[in-house]
């Protein structure tokens, strides 16, 4: 027994105390100085960071990368507790990236254990999320595998029977202490509120635990932490080391019987052969009592090997401040009410900590695959930038083929009023002709499909006067009745057989800035707002040769009649 826990990594003195339970609780320093140190990351990126000791005790390590498994099995594990969220979808792509890049697998379970906060209608987001944005997984939930079922819901007898094997191994114990009993023992003791767990229950005897039950009490189980530092090389930020004392036995088992993510967790990655978990640093904290767990878990032969772990920087949001669910930038369906399309977002959240090349912001997930490494993730927190978001979201546009933007873009018009039909093929053919025609107009102009409306609304419609909004107000001065008393009598002299762009062109400017002497912003600033209601506008030309001869006079007279009106 002792040369395999040695060949495990426990220290002989902790063997000596944990054999043979003679470790002294009350008076071992459990220090929580890893609370106070888990605001670390937002200025160090917690690289190379010993937890527990003070600020000017550490040294910046050099980050040796580790060498990752010859099949790298990873895993995408959310809770059902709300809407899907950027940060979580980031943590799925990279896990996605890194086993499409090793040719590995991406393994998709669902933590479900908490019934009050977990919905099933949170889970078919998470679902419809993943299926939106492409990224596939090769077993768990929905396809199968050879380690199921893949809800935590649906594999409590096996939490069950792992917890039995800890107690019976003495790698847990019952705990009996409620929480105010330990409030109470630390304030006698002179120790701060936030010192937590104390030790107390890990030696009691086994009359003074059938007292506690002749109370009624049912005892939580905890896990025996050893007292000694536990170190690991984070694939991101190098080494970590955590002081003995700073992290307390914990709790894998309620009262009640529930299990906890300390134990689910860990035992789900070791039973699905998970050997590298990457997670969000917010995880970091945990993560020396994974350690433990697995080498427990090992000695029980439930377990094969210790995975590698790699932390995610935060995201940040405004003010510097960590992106938080309930920020609106956080909701992923939100961004993509908006427009923005799954190969823009995706690339933007890949930057979110990585970067395919110094002098590169552009890339597919084809390229992004040939490439990703998360050992080259940086481990320094990284700012959500929704400018910088929209902006790389419109050169994917750009990118698409016009049929595909099309297509894309007819569920946002429908949902704007603009066209008939939510799918392309149900549009009819007068829509169809004006957005074939709209589309090398538009296409190149907006940055996210929720524009395309304000884009080609004017084009679909058939109305004669078009009120125009606050800010295209502005581009009507003083002159703005003359030019168009010019410009429709200029148009008006077109024959439909002539209503071409160059023509209309070549017309209006000859009629507003050669022989009405205004200047190009003056003369078709008014035609523009007649035509759109609007500032911005696809190319004005282009649109009056799609909406026809007809339609592009009665607004002309429509906007002249308004101005007339209101100028009284």
């Amino acid at each position: 027994m002792g040369v395999e826990h040695a060949k495990l990594g426990f220290r002989p003195c902790f063997l000596i105390q944990f054999l043979y339970h003679t470790s002294n609780d009350e008076a071992r320093p459990l220090h929580t100085n890893l609370r106070r140190a888990t605001k670390a990351p937002r200025t160090s990126g917690w690289r190379g960071r010993i937890v527990g000791m003070s600020e000017s005790e550490n040294n910046e390590s050099n980050h040796v990368k580790p060498a990752l498994p010859e099949n790298v099995r990873v895993r995408f594990c959310p809770s059902p507790t709300g809407i899907p969220h950027v940060g979580m979808v980031r943590t799925a792509l990279f896990n996605w990236a890194e086993a499409r890049h090793t040719g590995g697998t991406f393994v998709f379970r669902i933590e479900d254990t908490d019934a009050q906060r977990d919905s099933e209608e949170s889970f078919n987001q998470i679902i419809e999320a993943l299926q939106w944005l492409g990224i596939d997984w090769d077993e768990g939930v929905g396809v199968g595998g050879p380690d199921g079922p893949y809800r935590q819901s649906e594999r409590g007898q096996i939490y069950a029977d792992v917890a039995q094997k800890l107690l019976d191994a003495g790698y847990a114990y019952e705990s009996y202490s409620t929480p105010e009993e330990i409030e109470a023992r630390n304030e006698a003791a002179g120790r701060p509120k936030a010192f937590g767990y104390d030790g107390y229950d890990r030696n009691l005897s086994e009359e003074q635990k059938a007292a506690f039950r002749a109370e009624g009490r049912k005892p939580a189980l905890r896990i025996k932490m050893p007292d000694e530092d536990i170190t690991f090389n984070d694939l991101i930020r190098g080494e970590i080391t955590f002081k003995a004392g700073s992290v307390p036995d914990y709790v894998i088992v309620r009262p009640n019987g529930d299990p906890l993510y300390t134990l689910t967790n860990p035992v789900d990655d070791a039973l699905m052969r998970i050997n590298v978990v990457l997670r969000g640093e917010d995880l970091l904290s945990s993560t020396p009592r994974q350690i433990v767990l697995y080498r427990y878990l090992m000695e029980l032969g439930i377990a094969k090997e210790m995975p590698l772990f790699g932390h995610l920087p935060y995201v940040m949001g405004q003010g510097n401040k960590k992106l938080s669910k309930r920020d609106p930038e956080s909701n992923l369906f939100l961004h993509r009410e908006h427009g923005f399309i799954k190969e823009g977002l995706l690339n933007y959240l890949a930057l979110l900590g990585w970067s395919i090349a110094p002098d590169r912001d552009i890339f597919s997930m084809d390229e992004m695959v040939e490439k990703f490494d998360v050992r080259d993730v940086k481990a320094n927190p990284a700012r959500f930038d929704i400018d910088k978001a929209i902006s790389i979201n419109a050169e994917h546009i750009r990118m698409l083929e016009p049929a595909d933007f099309l297509e894309r873009s007819v569920p946002y018009l429908f949902r704007d009023g603009v066209v008939s039909a939510d799918s392309w093929d149900a549009l009819n053919e007068r829509e169809r002709d004006i957005l074939a025609a709209a589309a090398p107009l538009v296409q190149p102009r907006v940055r996210l499909l929720g524009e395309v409306a304000g884009m080609v609304g004017s084009l679909l419609s058939d109305a004669d006067y078009i009120p125009p909004a606050d800010d295209a107000k502005k581009q009507l001065k003083d002159s703005a009745g003359a030019v168009l008393d010019l410009a429709i009598a200029a148009l008006d002299s077109v024959p439909e057989s002539s209503w071409r762009t160059d023509t209309l062109h070549e017309t209006l400017n000859k009629a507003l800035v050669e022989d009405g002497g205004y200047k190009p912003r003056l003369a078709f600033g008014p035609v523009r707002v007649a035509m759109s209601g609007r500032r911005v506008s696809p190319p004005l030309f282009e649109s009056m040769e799609i909406v026809g001869k007809k339609i592009t006079l009665e607004r002309l007279r429509g906007l002249r009649e308004h101005l007339a009106e209101i100028q009284g």
